[in-house]
């Protein structure tokens, strides 16, 4: 999944790091007045590249935030059994960190925030975001044999993010509770209409596989055989 200003997931446990750290650099080359956010899951952060990412990052006084997204559990283990250091934002050594609650939208803004008016300064920062997921790791993780339904549905009533915000939008008058089911009502409809289309579009050509790797590429410049224009005109 990409898009403007989004680069993706990867399919290589804590292998995004690297590669934020990599964007973080390009636009400190460019000059760019931007910072690049790199998220990694607590079971992430005991991956070695990360922390090749962290002393590149730090060297170059990159724009680079490392964001790690710790719910407590990795893949059916819990933090305490697969971290010697639970303490996420003490991990950069050299970089600084801080934790914040990862449930709590304005706090998690203000943290951002923070973190981009000191990056842009000074070089990289780790945050340590204390949040938790409701559901199973994958399709293969029911995620009940680690954690029992009490503790999920505590979460869901004390700590759940959205409904928190609704509550304080509600009380201090800047939302109404109408208001905020229409957007609720108007955010499923346009999920179920983006799932809808994902599901219902045709199968891209093969081709396509080899078309338009680079966004807008100057005229003369072409990536040989992988410009499906290109490949038609010289089959032609």
């Amino acid at each position: 999944m990409y898009g403007p200003n989004f680069y993706g997931g990867n399919g290589i446990v804590g292998a995004q790091v690297p590669l934020g750290a990599g964007i973080a650099f390009a636009m400190k080359y460019e000059k760019k007045p931007n910072v690049c956010i790199s998220l990694y899951g607590d079971g992430a952060a005991n991956q070695g590249q990360i922390y090749e990412a962290f002393n590149m990052a730090k060297l170059m006084d990159l724009p680079a935030i490392f964001v790690c997204e710790n719910n407590g559990y990795g893949m059916g283990t819990s933090v305490s059994r697969s971290s010697a250091n639970t303490d996420y934002f003490t991990r950069g050594d050299y970089i600084p960190g801080l934790r914040v609650d990862g449930m709590d939208v304005l706090a998690v803004r203000e943290a951002t925030r923070f973190a981009k008016e000191y990056v842009l300064k000074n070089g990289p920062i780790v945050i340590d975001a204390a949040t938790y997921r409701y559901h199973g790791h994958s399709m293969s993780d029911p995620g009940t044999s680690y954690r029992t339904r009490d503790e999920i549905n505590e979460v869901r009533e004390r700590r759940d993010p959205i409904i928190n915000l609704k509550n304080k939008l509600i009380t201090t008058g800047l939302a109404t509770e109408a208001e905020l089911k229409k957007i609720e009502q108007d955010s499923r409809k346009m999920v179920d209409e983006a799932a809808n289309r994902a599901k219902t579009d045709p199968e891209l050509p093969l081709q396509e596989l080899y078309n338009s790797v680079i966004v807008d590429p100057p005229e003369d410049m072409r990536i040989r055989g992988c410009d499906f224009s290109i490949l038609e005109k010289t089959r032609a």
